[in-house]
């Protein structure tokens, strides 16, 4: 017959069914449940005392340091994923839950933060843009006097920080079809308010006008979807140098934030190319690291609204080809033949922008200084 054991906490005798041991204690379930809980993270037991959780979680020491963080507000204890961050008055970003973060609104949000969208515009092709804008501070004023000059009635536009800028902004839309950005979007505004600020874009050699194309525009399913994504990686490879000086950037700007997967015989060549290519991650001329967007990220940033109209113009037109033209009318596609078809009542901007900077049949005209 077995010796009977006794609970460490209580004393009382235990049947041998109903023994709890945890890390060579003997426990009674009551004891058992009160001294000991189990991390709900990982599922590992623990003794309660070493519980670094809440009165709504238990958490294990490694969890909650690698998991888990406090509200900087209510001292609550939130997951990584679900905290908001924000930066504090010295440029310090804080972790904030959810009910805190809309309780205290910030006009300067991090890097990392992403609002359920609004779409604007009757579909199927959104853009979203973020256009970033330095020199002429990290402040929360600024960012206050930007949105108002937009966000008249709609929330069109957010400003997140953005550690590849010296002291600037990120400014994002909402996505917006190309018309909604051309007949509703107040770019103007924008622009005449950041320059009044004294924020610049094309001239301080760190800002980018990166766009963000719904990957559904493109089908509905994924096959279909891959399909002409290649046909817009293959244009933008075959027409390089053209997208190059389309762009205002130099070479090695490019290899550094867009760099190209490099050119090959077909579009579906083009896609093995850069589904195998890992090593660039975001930083490639198209984004296809977002699982909704694909993002154009060839372009130089710019405050000046025909430029900024002109590049959407563009993104839209070869995203529209992607899915008018079969892999051999893209293969066959020159440079020449592609401006020719543009449609100067649908893409004015574009044209003109093309005009400005040589790219349109020898057409050139007076160009205006980019800001």
């Amino acid at each position: 017959m077995s010796e009977l054991k006794t609970c460490t906490y209580c004393g009382c005798e235990l049947e041998e069914d109903d023994v709890y041991e945890f890390e060579g204690e003997y426990m009674c379930e009551r004891c058992y449940d009160d001294n000991t809980c189990v991390c709900e993270s990982c599922g590992d037991r623990m003794w309660t005392d070493d519980d670094c959780g809440d009165s709504y979680i238990s958490l294990c020491e490694g969890c909650r340091n690698e998991y888990y963080t406090r509200c900087c507000c209510c001292n609550s204890i939130i997951s990584n994923d679900d905290a908001y961050y924000a930066e504090n008055d010295d440029y310090e970003e804080e972790a904030y839950c959810q009910t805190c973060y809309n309780k205290y609104p910030h006009s300067i949000h991090s890097y990392s933060y992403k609002p359920e969208p609004i779409f604007y515009g009757n579909g199927p092709r959104y853009i979203g843009v973020e256009l970033e804008i330095d020199k002429g501070g990290k402040d929360n004023e600024n960012a206050d006097d930007i949105m108002d000059a937009v966000n008249i009635g709609d929330e069109l536009i957010y400003i997140k920080s953005d550690g590849s800028l010296d002291d600037g902004l990120e400014i994002v839309t909402h996505p917006m079809t190309l018309d909604f950005h051309k007949n509703e979007m107040p770019w103007n505004s924008l622009s005449e308010k950041a320059l009044s600020l004294d924020y610049l874009s094309h001239q301080t050699g760190t800002c980018g006008l990166h766009c963000h194309v719904n990957r559904n525009s493109f089908g509905e399913e994924k096959e279909k979807q891959d399909e002409c994504i290649s046909r817009v990686l293959y244009f933008v490879e075959h027409h390089w140098e053209e997208l190059l000086k389309f762009s205002r950037r130099t070479e090695s700007q490019m290899n550094k934030w867009a760099a190209r997967y490099g050119f090959k015989s077909s579009p579906k060549e083009v896609m093995e190319s850069a589904k195998k290519n890992t090593d660039i991650g975001r930083y490639a001329c198209v984004n296809l690291t977002n699982y909704y967007t694909i993002e154009f990220r060839m372009f130089r940033g710019t405050l000046k609204v025909n430029t900024i109209l002109a590049t959407l113009e563009l993104v839209d037109l070869i995203c529209q080809m992607s899915l008018d033209k079969s892999d051999e009318e893209m293969s066959a596609l020159s440079w020449t033949d592609f401006v020719s078809e543009i449609s100067c009542e649908a893409y004015p901007e574009l044209i003109t922008y093309l005009k400005e900077r040589q790219l349109y049949v020898n057409e050139p005209v007076e160009c205006t200084e980019e800001m």
